[in-house]
Parts: structure tokens; sequence; C-alpha cells
């Protein structure tokens, strides 16, 4: 009976976690190396899966080159929508999903520093582990943080527990003692 509680309440932990990175990522900007799926139901020809390059426009049917960069899913679904209602379709029903996430990157005093696969809920701490730990050599407290969607290219310090975006870069520094 106790084991039982302990799976429900383990479940019901992981769905509320995924929930609230899935909201967390509602705001969610699209860039180049983004991998989205649109689909416009019933209509095979106009559903297709692509990774945004440098310039992150979609080059779609009946519409040409889509400008993509800085939308939100929400509103690419909405911008195909608008494009397509009317002089193509009735009442077109399109899906905008987010299939892979561009990479964040990692560097500094990192035992494996590189670009690494973003998944929702990712923070400075798990990044570190994906990169294989910390160096003999690392300052657990000197970290920056280059937000992908900073303009001026401000890099900040961060704790451990950060939450990261797709595309942010982190330096580890090297600790003096």
């Amino acid at each position: 009976m106790d084991v039982l509680l302990a799976v429900r309440l383990f479940i019901l932990f992981m769905l509320s976690s995924s929930g609230l990175a899935a909201e967390s990522l509602s705001g969610y900007r699209l860039g180049s190396g983004d991998l989205i799926q649109i689909q416009v139901f019933d209509e095979e020809g106009l559903s297709m899966e692509v990774r945004l390059s440098d310039a992150a426009t979609v080059s779609y049917p009946f519409l040409g080159e889509v400008r993509v960069a800085g939308n939100t899913v929400s509103q690419l679904e909405a911008q195909i929508v608008s494009g397509l209602k009317g002089d193509y379709l009735v009442d077109p029903k399109v899906n905008v999903a987010v299939v892979e996430y561009r990479p964040f990157y990692i560097n500094g005093e990192v035992k494996a520093p590189g670009g690494y696969a973003f998944q929702p809920g990712l923070t400075l701490r798990k990044a570190v582990a994906l990169a294989g730990g910390f160096t003999e050599r690392a300052s657990k407290t000197k970290m920056n943080l280059l937000a992908d969607d900073v303009v001026d290219g401000q890099q900040r310090q961060v704790g451990i527990d950060e939450p990261l975006k797709p595309g942010d870069i982190i330096t580890v520094k090297q600790s003096f003692f």
C-alpha cells in the first residue's frame, strides 16, 4: 500500500514538473537551429518538418518565405492561418510544434565543453552534468550566462540552479583556490 502511494506521488510530481516546464516555454521565441513541425489538418501537402536556418525563415507553400525568428509557436500558427485563409482554405486548422530546440553551449571549466541538446526544465546544474561535471579548477560560484535573447550581449553571473533556455551560452570560470 505504501509503495502504491509513493508511485502515485512520484507520477503526480513528474506530471506537475513537466507542466511547469511547458508553461515556462509557452512564451518561447523561435530562432535559428530549432526544428519545428507545421501541420495543417487534412492538407498533407501543407504539412512539413523543417530546421530553421540562420535567417530563421521557412519557405512555405502559397506563402513564400515566412519569417519565423522571434515568433512564439502560437504567433506562427496565427500567421500561417491568416495567410492560408480565404484564397487557399476556408477554415485552416494549423498546429505548430517545436520538435527539437536549438542547442545551448557550455564552456570553461567543465570536462566536456560544447553544444548540447536543450531539454525543457534544464538548469545550469543539469548542464554541467551533461558536460561531464566540473574540472578540478572550476569555480562553483563564478559562472556567467550570455542569454540568447539578450540584445546588448552582456553576460551576467548566475547561480547553479539558474534555469536555461535554448541558445544560452554558459561560461564556468576558474577558481583561484
